[in-house]
């Protein structure tokens, strides 16, 4: 694609967030559509950041999750998290849960626009916001939520062969997952099936 800007991801993203509560058209059961209940219960209304790291060589930032945390331990996401009734929206909510888990503030991130909100198979409605990351910030996981924080090139994604898709068992049970191996580092399910999402915008 042309030269990464502001202008060319605010031509290819949603240029503004849908309405509330999010109604997903994208979900953990896409690849596993046998698996829905019939009782679908009420989404938690929640919201991740998708950083793109605004260098020569673009870059996507991801955050480890602590191996303690209740709802998906030790894996790779986007930083973010539930919405707080504080939260003036869900843009809000993806820039305060980048503050608190890795110490970023809001003044680094430019907002450039929205994918489709997406389904977890853990009962969460996600909003991702993409957002251009300006360089000179710090980055200070906060130990209780963050293990560590890497980056991914964005023409690694961008690689046809970079995404995979794999048959895991989950809860006893055998589930079909996008997943991309970037070193040592395995990103999967909901986190993947966003890269796929951004990469069909944006490539």
């Amino acid at each position: 694609m042309e030269a990464l800007s502001l202008e060319t991801l605010r031509g290819r993203l949603l240029p503004e967030p849908p309405a509330l509560p999010l109604v997903p058209t994208r979900s953990d059961y896409d690849l596993n559509p046998a698996v829905r209940s019939v009782a679908r219960p009420a989404l938690i209304q929640a919201a991740v950041l998708i950083p793109i790291v605004a260098r020569a060589e673009p870059a996507i930032l991801f955050t480890t999750r602590s191996a303690h945390l209740t709802n998906h331990p030790g894996q790779v996401s986007f930083p973010g998290g539930t919405a707080d009734p504080s939260d003036s929206s869900l843009t809000a909510t993806a820039l305060r849960e980048l503050e608190e888990e890795i110490a970023i503030t809001p003044d680094f991130v430019t907002v450039a626009g929205y994918l489709e909100p997406y389904e977890t198979i853990t009962g969460f409605a996600v909003l991702p916001v993409v957002g251009l990351l300006a360089e000179g910030f710090t980055v200070v996981p906060q130990a209780d939520e963050v293990d560590g924080v890497f980056e991914v090139p964005l023409r690694f994604v961008r690689n046809p062969d970079s995404l995979q898709e794999q048959r895991i068992d989950f809860k006893g049970e055998p589930r079909r997952i996008y997943a991309f191996q970037y070193g040592s580092h395995y990103i999967w399910g909901a986190t993947a099936a966003m890269l796929v999402n951004l990469r069909e915008r944006l490539f």
